[in-house]
Order: C-alpha cells, then sequence, then structure tokens
C-alpha cells in the first residue's frame, strides 16, 4: 500500500475530487495549508500588488493499494496541472499497515 499526499492549487480541487471519484478513489482526507514556494517575485493583479511568498493550498491525503498508485498519481498530474508555477507537489510514501477501526479488518480490506 502507498499513502499519497498532494498539495494543489484550491481552484483545482473540485476536479481533482471529480476525477478520483471516477477511478474509485472515493475516501480520502484533505485541508486548506499555506506554504512558501520557490517563487520569490510579487505579482500585480488589476493595479494591486501582491506577494507570492504565502501560497494558499490544498493537500490531499489518501492510502491505495500498490497497484492503483499509478492510476491515481497520473489522475492527479492530469486534472491539477496548470503548467503554471506552483501547480503543486505529490509525495509517495509506503504504508506498512491499515486497521478499519469500527471492523478490525487489516491491509487492503479495510480501505474498500
Amino acid at each position: 500500500m502507498k499513502k499519497i499526499e498532494a498539495i494543489i492549487r484550491k481552484s483545482k480541487f473540485d476536479e481533482v475530487k471529480n476525477a478520483l471519484q471516477q477511478i474509485d478513489v472515493n475516501f480520502f482526507t484533505y485541508w486548506d495549508v499555506t506554504g512558501v514556494g520557490n517563487e520569490k517575485h510579487g505579482k500585480v493583479y488589476r493595479g494591486v500588488a501582491y506577494s507570492t511568498s504565502d501560497i494558499q493550498r490544498r493537500m490531499l491525503s489518501m492510502v491505495v493499494s500498490d497497484d492503483f498508485t499509478e492510476a491515481a498519481v497520473n489522475i492527479l498530474l492530469e486534472t491539477a496541472y496548470t503548467g503554471n508555477v506552483g501547480d503543486g507537489k505529490i509525495f509517495i510514501s509506503p504504508v506498512e499497515e491499515v486497521y478499519r477501526i469500527r471492523t478490525r479488518e487489516t491491509g487492503i480490506k479495510s480501505l474498500n
């Protein structure tokens, strides 16, 4: 099993969520995060300058089976993409075990 964590633009969240649900990734956690990116220049929008050093994003976290990792990552890469600086990052980590508290199931069975 793998844990996939993705930091994406808030504006792409609904698109990413719908795409993940279409490939049966129906359970994931998300929260709003703020980070500091590589871009150090300010932007001007409608004549008002603002800093881009503090970036508002959404972080998603999900655990999937090993053979489903590539499909989930491909969905994230396709749907979160804008081609601009700040599209986000994806992190993948191994997961040793998963337990469902209610039924005490373990492993892949506990994810469904």
